[in-house]
């Protein structure tokens, strides 16, 4: 099946005249899958997919291209969809407004400080709600942005989404998985041992239940955007969830919104990029991906449905039939982008006319 699909793969660009419909590239629907395939960013082609599993669809994803250079953000929400759209509203205007205020100039600061403004937006945006919609202060977000300006990739996260970078190995035609970004899940030994160290003094700081670490044993990503009854004591206490609620007092935030931020030089034998919520790392390692990348985002996503339903001893076909909220029972909502890297536009630093941008449906 391998052999089947690597026939399929041509790189975009060299399919004919109607290869490429539009530099948004083609929009479909099967089911709860959405996709868009073969699309045109800055610094190359583009493709990304989202399937939805939960009620209301938590995942959120945008691509933005243009004087700034390429903006990618993956916000894989829990809790409900509102820290998620939150986020997808937000963090991108303040990277320009940030960028703008350093003239232009995208740093590693510039992303910090973006993020940082998201957060405080979302507290007060808690704050506001909190009389009407208090169960916003239990909603968070993974975050997972890429950024390709000029000739470096800056890659800032928070939570366990994750970047894959296909590198080409030599002249051989193989291709390497190396995966850039850090991941901030309990179940990490490297992120409990961060959490003793930060909370010395709290020995419940992170706790197994049911065979999965979790911080003070109730989530299990260290970092996030939102989460903010677990950041401020305001708003840990009635009238949110009783399971929300700590017995003891909180005198320091016990999530951080900081997120890990990695500068990458980009080379000539990097190929593509692959951003996505671990809904699909859950089924799908780095190297499988790196496979079955070739083609679209779509077709990994299908790779990652294929699998779960292999690991349920049930039919791909069955599974596409069940509908969300159930299906949750079954994976994750997943969302994918994967940037293929046309290293001629990335050298003479192009700009894509007109600018992309492009969010993913809100729900399907």
């Amino acid at each position: 099946m391998m052999n089947l699909f690597s026939l399929c793969w041509k790189p975009f660009g060299h399919g004919g005249g109607d290869a490429v419909s539009a530099a948004a590239g083609r929009e479909g629907k099967d089911g709860l899958l959405w996709f868009r395939d073969v699309g045109r960013y800055g610094s190359g082609e583009f493709s990304m997919a989202v399937v939805q599993a939960n009620q209301v669809l938590e995942d959120q994803s945008q691509i933005e291209s243009g004087p700034l250079g390429t903006f990618v953000g993956v916000y894989d929400g829990h809790g409900g969809p509102d820290a998620s759209r939150y986020v997808c509203d937000n963090l991108f205007r303040n990277f320009q407004a940030a960028s703008a205020e350093s003239q232009g100039v995208v740093t590693a600061e510039t992303i910090q400080t973006a993020f940082r403004r998201t957060e405080e937006g979302f507290t007060a945006l808690v704050s506001d709600l909190w009389s009407t919609r208090p169960q916003v202060a239990t909603t968070g977000t993974c975050c997972l942005v890429g950024v390709i300006f000029q000739q470096t990739l800056f890659v800032a996260n928070l939570g366990d989404s994750r970047v894959v970078l296909g590198k080409k190995v030599g002249n051989t035609g193989g291709v390497a998985a190396i995966q850039l970004s850090a991941e901030h899940n309990a179940n990490l030994e490297a992120v409990r041992q961060e959490l003793k160290e930060l909370h010395p003094d709290d020995p419940q700081i992170v706790v197994l239940k049911h065979g999965v670490w979790r911080v003070k044993g109730i989530i299990q990503v260290s970092r996030s955007i939102g989460d903010v009854y677990m950041k401020h004591a305001q708003f840990n206490r009635e009238p949110i969830n009783p399971k929300f609620r700590l017995p003891e007092p909180m005198n320091m935030p016990i999530l951080s919104a900081n997120p890990t931020i990695i500068s990458h030089p980009l080379q000539p034998n990097d190929s593509f990029l692959i951003f996505a919520s671990d809904g699909l790392w859950e089924h799908l390692s780095n190297e499988k991906a790196r496979i079955w990348v070739q083609g679209s985002a779509k077709r990994l996503v299908k790779a990652a449905l294929q699998e779960a339903a292999r690991k349920r001893e049930m039919r791909y076909s069955d599974l596409r039939k069940i509908d969300k909220k159930v299906r949750r029972h079954f994976h994750d909502d997943i969302t994918v982008i994967v940037l293929f890297l046309n290293h001629d536009l990335i050298s003479r630093g192009t700009l894509l006319h007109p600018p992309l941008s492009i969010r993913s449906a809100l729900d399907h």
